[in-house]
């Protein structure tokens, strides 16, 4: 990675880990903005912000389904909390069908974040940790816990029909909660962890399909829909601007 970023990745307790994928402190050091591509990679981010003499931010950014080119202003520092979906319902409590390829602002004090956790990322994550666990109730609908978790342990790659079928929830319920509550369908949002799937392969060279992609046509088009590039030019990576390739770990 470019010595002006840096980047450290903790994750989740056992006990919240069914809703949160990880936290993650991004800064850049230096003293000149740095333009970076964001991928779409299926999660939910509560992003906490500061950039030089600009305000302290709270910030919830919603499912991307396009790569979104933005600047990484000088000095900037953000803790980041990354979500699975299941927390959309059982720690936010709302729908974010509204925020697809978008972001809301949130009040500054949110969760009651505050400057001096920005500078002290274990006190961060620590604190974040106890306040998701007092928002967890005590159950959570089975089917949608079985789905998810099908979901992730076979990175998107199981058809809808699939899911339906292992979890007893018709296609047409899933799909309606999946627009309700996320702004899109569930092949939809499959696609999405099929692609981030293949990030650590590409990283390695392997530019060719490595998950269930039909052939290896099919799977420069998903490369290309979803990143805006040919996997070759995620694999250079020029100039650290694909961000979540310079800190696949």
């Amino acid at each position: 990675m470019n010595r002006d970023l840096n980047y450290e990745l903790v994750k989740p307790d056992k006990s919240i880990a069914e809703f949160v994928e990880s936290f993650w402190l991004l800064q850049n050091l230096s003293e000149s903005d740095k333009k970076i591509i964001v991928l779409p990679d299926g999660r939910i981010d509560l992003i906490f912000i500061k950039s030089g003499n600009g305000p302290f931010r709270a910030i919830l950014l919603g499912i991307e389904t396009y790569p979104d080119e933005v600047i990484l202003k000088s000095n900037t520092i953000m803790l980041v909390i990354s979500f699975k979906l299941l927390a959309i319902e059982y720690v936010f409590k709302n729908p974010i069908s509204n925020l697809l390829n978008s972001a809301q602002n949130l009040p500054s004090d949110y969760w009651g974040v505050s400057l001096t956790e920005l500078n002290d990322f274990v006190l961060f994550y620590k604190k974040a940790t106890r306040i998701i666990q007092s928002l967890l109730p005590s159950e959570i609908d089975s089917r949608k816990e079985k789905l998810f978790g099908l979901l992730y342990s076979s990175n998107g790659e199981m058809t809808v029909k699939e899911l339906s079928g292992k979890v007893f929830w018709s296609s047409r319920q899933i799909n309606r909660y999946f627009n309700q509550q996320f702004g899109l369908s569930l092949k939809a949002y499959c696609n999405i962890l099929r692609f981030r799937a293949s990030f650590k392969h590409i990283k390695k060279g392997k530019i060719f399909p490595q998950q269930k992609f039909a052939d290896q046509s099919h799977f420069i088009r998903e490369v290309k829909k979803l990143s805006g590039a040919l996997p070759k030019e995620l694999r250079k990576n020029q100039n650290d601007r694909f961000i979540q390739f310079s800190t696949l770990q």
